[in-house]
């Protein structure tokens, strides 16, 4: 039974066999091996829960989603708690992968009664899966995979006040419909960000901490990925970390401090829903003609949106690392990030990008540049954050 699904997987035109004389347990324990084989090809190969379910759900429709994630779910319940990363732990509880099926029944049967599918479905359900994760490629090992003898996390992330605070200036910023307030509240919560992140670097450079670099992803939507990504690598520049942009998958890999990544993923998903938002409104109206609807205004006009952050971003940032103290400290980081960067991605190349839209690239530019990112510290309140 379980070659049957290989095959079928690796061969679309292949029929599945009738499953009518084929016992419930049989067929389960089929599906069982070859999803709990693939996945763990694919926890090797350097794929991570998240990454799954995203990949997947490009390609695939929500039955074949919530098939991966009860394989998942089933996987990781294999594995000792005390092997299982901190972030992998996140991810499964963003996903919601939770073992919800009597585990004394065939989950393929219990699969088929929630969903109102027949067990033949069910099957083609995984068979559909499994073809894709077939077709999925190598990625960089970022996170030591479950069943890891040694799990260690030692860098201190952003603080909880600091993030509540942070994510209450990003959600006035994308609910606002006026963009200078949004872009104000986006610039308060850039400066209390740095302002935090240096002084974590001040903490660690007067108890000698040595500096280390670690690597997330970050999933994007399908249109106008290019200009998203690169609004993302600007403000990961912006912010001591550096991007790869995987276009043909769809996510962007970054290299940094854990603070920092944090930092970067925090206001590159609030800038991303403030550009399209920007990018919308300025071509609708009547008298904005049919230009200013194209997809050469929309993708020029991301372009400059990010080119323009991304200089202000950096002004912003050089003020605070102006201090003597931090020197050595952010030098010791950038050279972590360097060397971990150099070490996962061996083979980057520059990219290039195409303007064909100057009222495009100009309204772009006209967005993001009433934003005021020299913020004073009164005005984000006031004394040092915690």
């Amino acid at each position: 039974m379980g070659k049957a699904l290989w095959e079928a997987a690796a061969n679309p035109r292949l029929r599945i066999p009738k499953l009518d004389a084929v016992s419930s347990s049989l067929v389960d324990q089929a599906v069982t091996e070859v999803l709990h084989r693939e996945l763990d090809n694919l926890w090797n190969a350097g794929w991570l829960p998240y990454d799954l379910v995203q990949v997947i759900s490009r390609h695939e429709d929500e039955r074949v989603v919530s098939m991966l994630v009860d394989a998942i779910a089933s996987e990781i319940e294999k594995y000792p708690a005390a092997t299982v990363h901190p972030r992998w732990r996140e991810q499964l509880v963003e996903i919601d992968a939770s073992v919800w099926w009597d585990r004394d029944q065939p989950h393929v049967d219990e699969w088929a009664r929630k969903h109102i599918e027949l067990r033949q479905d069910a099957v083609e359900v995984v068979v559909a899966l499994l073809s894709r994760l077939l077709l999925l490629p190598r990625l960089q090992n970022i996170l030591p995979r479950p069943g890891s003898t040694a799990i260690e996390v030692t860098h201190v992330g952003v603080s909880s006040k600091v993030l509540n605070r942070v994510r209450g200036l990003l959600a006035k910023a994308e609910s606002t419909q006026f963009p200078e307030e949004a872009e104000a509240l986006s610039a308060k919560a850039q400066e209390l960000m740095n302002r935090h992140a240096f002084e974590r670097a001040a903490i660690d450079a007067d108890a000698h901490v040595p500096q280390t670099a670690t690597s997330r992803r970050m999933w994007l939507d399908k249109s106008y990925f290019d200009g998203k990504a690169q609004l993302v690598h600007v403000v990961a520049k912006a912010n001591r970390s550096r991007a790869v942009v995987y276009s043909n998958i769809g996510f962007v890999a970054l290299v940094g401090d854990e603070m920092d990544l944090e930092i970067v993923e925090l206001l590159s998903t609030s800038l991303l829903v403030q550009a399209t938002r920007a990018m919308v409104a300025a071509g609708s109206g009547k008298s904005k003609g049919a230009e200013a609807r194209s997809r050469g205004y929309r993708k020029s006009f991301l372009y400059s949106y990010a080119h323009r952050v991304g200089e202000r971003l950096e002004a912003a940032t050089e003020v605070h690392a102006s201090d003597d103290r931090l020197l050595p400290v952010l030098s010791e980081r950038k050279e972590a990030v360097d060397v971990l960067f150099e070490t996962l991605f061996t083979r980057t190349k520059a990219k290039s990008v195409t303007v064909r839209s100057e009222a495009g690239w100009e309204a772009g530019r006209t967005a993001a540049n009433s934003a005021n990112l020299n913020v004073n510290r009164a005005a984000v309140g006031g004394g040092p954050a915690t």
